[in-house]
């Protein structure tokens, strides 16, 4: 095994752990909390446990953290993107011949399943951040469990910060797990109900030395706070930035980068700096204590985002992010006595599963007999076969030539459809990239949660 880089951090003396465990039983279940380093230490190690022509899909709930990991891990390893490592997410493609690590979102896996089931490509396949519990990553253990069930030689590796790892360790044949310390720096908690997000900007700002990093939940909130931020003279001697999906590549890179001239910086982001994407400097989170999450919406018939308050596990998430390099603090923008729900709600169990059905029938299974990590209730497998047949998506449970042209658009199968009957008409087309910037087909971090569809 390769010798690991300088920087010691907690996960490195359990890589032969994972490694050992992963040679005996073909998969581990790894927990580590924030700050361990599992996502750029254990893939890589794992990669020098292969063959010389075996490679390694990582798989990444965001586009941003999947960009800003491989290029980390490059970073450390001193690789290229490109060559020993790429990527792949939506609309973007950074690999080559000899890329033994591919970075990519969940929904690109699915796609490269529905190709080749065996996934013949890979010999190992890692899901990061699994607790956030996209359909993406339950429909990509899914299939990933029938390949590895078909062949000897495929390894899987599901990794999380908070998660039930008896569930999952059962569900790939009671398999080792792995339990990693995390946080290496102390971290102050304080709560401040009622306060604005520029009022605490101003507070950490003029009490601390590091840089800022606030939790909100969509790009309207961070515009407006930015603006607020800037009004009463905070960003005087600060730099303020955005963060989150929906920018271009080179605004979230000047984001997860050290300030150029210096300044110290105010990072005003979504939930895509949650987990995976360490943003350098960061000594103070601010935290809304908000999100917008993807529910069904039965009046309309497709989902919509709604500003939720977050779950326990992810505001212990997002306040971890001030103690990776450093002693932190966070400041919580509600009451101590406050009790928030546990753990986040599996998608799979509020959005509408119309999207993944059509999937899983494009990859030649049908979703009631799908192995499920965790089955989605019946009477929503129905609604969403229902439509599908109503679109002339399936006929008689499979894959019509309509439901091709729609399963490869990144589109919800409603709006698929309106672009398919338009034959790609630009009306139409404006139309739809309205309607799901607006939130009714939750694609991509427009105004929340970021993910890839499924198509390649």
């Amino acid at each position: 095994m390769a010798s690991l880089p300088n920087e010691p951090l907690p996960v490195d003396p359990f890589i032969r752990e994972i490694v050992d465990s992963l040679r005996r039983s073909r998969a581990v279940v790894v927990s580590a909390q924030p700050g361990a380093g599992k996502t750029t230490r254990i893939p890589p190690a794992l990669v020098d446990d292969l063959n010389n022509d075996d490679r390694l899909i990582l798989l990444q709930p965001r586009r941003v953290a999947a960009r800003a990991v491989a290029q980390r891990i490059a970073d450390e390893r001193r690789w290229t993107i490109g060559n020993e490592i790429g990527w792949h997410i939506r609309l973007e493609r950074r690999f080559g011949p000899r890329t033994r690590l591919l970075v990519a979102t969940e929904g690109m896996l699915t796609a490269r399943l529905q190709q080749d089931p065996l996934l013949s490509d890979f010999r190992t396949i890692v899901l990061d951040e699994f607790h956030e519990r996209s359909i993406h990553a339950d429909l990509a253990l899914a299939l990933s469990k029938q390949a590895w069930r078909a062949r000897d030689d495929l390894r899987i590796v599901v990794m999380s910060a908070t998660l039930d790892t008896a569930a999952v360790s059962s569900f790939l044949d009671g398999c080792p797990v792995v339990e990693i310390p995390g946080a290496r720096h102390p971290l102050e908690i304080s709560y401040s109900p009622g306060v604005s997000v520029p009022d605490a900007v101003q507070r950490a700002v003029s009490s601390s030395s590091g840089d800022v990093l606030c939790f909100l939940p969509g790009v309207f909130e961070i515009r407006r706070a930015i603006d607020d931020i800037i009004a009463r003279g905070v960003s005087r001697d600060v730099e303020v930035t955005p963060l989150h999906g929906s920018l271009d590549a080179t605004a979230q890179d000047l984001a997860l980068r050290p300030s150029r001239d210096s300044r110290r910086r105010v990072i005003v982001s979504t939930n895509v700096a949650e987990t995976s994407v360490t943003v350098p400097g960061v000594t103070v989170v601010v935290d809304s204590g908000l999100h917008k999450v993807a529910r069904y919406d039965a009046e309309r018939g497709i989902d919509s985002l709604e500003v939720e308050r977050i779950t326990a596990d992810s505001a212990d998430q997002r306040a971890g992010r001030a103690a990776r390099t450093a002693p932190g603090s966070a400041i919580r923008l509600w009451g101590s006595r406050d009790r928030l729900r546990p753990h986040r709600e599996p998608e799979i169990h509020r959005i509408d599963l119309a999207a993944a059905a059509l999937d899983i029938i494009a990859w030649g299974g049908h979703p009631r007999e799908l192995e499920w990590f965790e089955a989605p209730a019946d009477e929503r497998i129905t609604a969403a076969l229902s439509l599908l047949e109503r679109l002339g998506a399936i006929r008689g449970g499979a894959l019509t030539e309509t439901g091709t042209a729609m399963q490869r658009l990144p589109l919800h199968p409603r709006l698929g459809r309106m672009l398919v009957a338009a034959d790609g008409a630009w009306p139409i087309a404006q139309a739809c990239a309205i309607l799901h910037r607006s939130g009714c087909a939750v694609i991509g971090d427009t105004l929340g949660p970021e993910t890839d569809t499924v198509q390649g």
